[in-house]
């Protein structure tokens, strides 16, 4: 049973799920807009909202010079090279559909984990959360590292699967399967009931 749920909405910036973002064409926005992530997540938003529980933003960036790029990451090896995923710009803000409000923290990270050099654990800590309801892009990377590092931090973890998507159907299914070693795969409805 969970007592202090928050929502984390993972790397939902236009570079990854707007079609005109440079990471459009590896198949995110697609399958974003063929599973209706960008609404649902949307519904998870108000829901979590209305109930009162604290939604964070998480958003995946380097600084113009690119000192914290890893040059030798298979993932973020185009970054660099491409001027892709530069914080501050509109690459990397989240996507007008899932505007964060006022109030709400945006984390910025340089990995794929959001528990990677940031200040998600002392967030969540001072808020007195124990649970986490995951919604983002890519199921494959950023959920599945966020259910495995939430969970060996001692949170229950629930993934929203249809709040999630990655490059291809296959690599989403897969990704919520192994999810499901660490963490309950749930939906939007079942999280975050009206």
């Amino acid at each position: 049973m969970r007592d202090a749920p928050a929502l984390l909405i993972l790397d939902m910036i236009n570079e990854i799920v707007h079609p005109k973002g440079l990471y459009a064409s590896h198949g995110y926005a697609a399958e974003v807009e063929k599973r209706q992530v960008l609404e649902r997540t949307a519904d998870a938003i108000d829901r979590a909202r209305s109930a009162r529980i604290p939604v964070i933003y998480v958003v995946v960036g380097f600084s113009p010079e690119y000192h914290e790029w890893p040059a030798g990451s298979a993932v973020f090896a185009e970054a660099r090279p491409g001027r892709k995923l530069v914080v501050g710009t509109w690459a990397t803000t989240v996507h007008e559909e899932l505007k964060p409000a006022a109030d709400e923290p945006i984390v910025v990270k340089r990995r794929i984990s959001p528990f990677c050099g940031t200040e998600l654990s002392l967030l969540l800590r001072a808020r007195g959360i124990d649970t986490l309801l995951l919604a983002g892009v890519s199921t494959d990377l950023v959920v599945l590292s966020t259910a495995r590092d939430g969970h060996d931090q001692d949170y229950r973890v629930e993934v929203l699967a249809d709040a999630t998507a990655s490059m291809t159907t296959a690599l989403h299914e897969s990704a919520l399967a192994l999810a499901a070693r660490t963490a309950s795969v749930t939906t939007v409805d079942e999280a975050l009931p009206r």
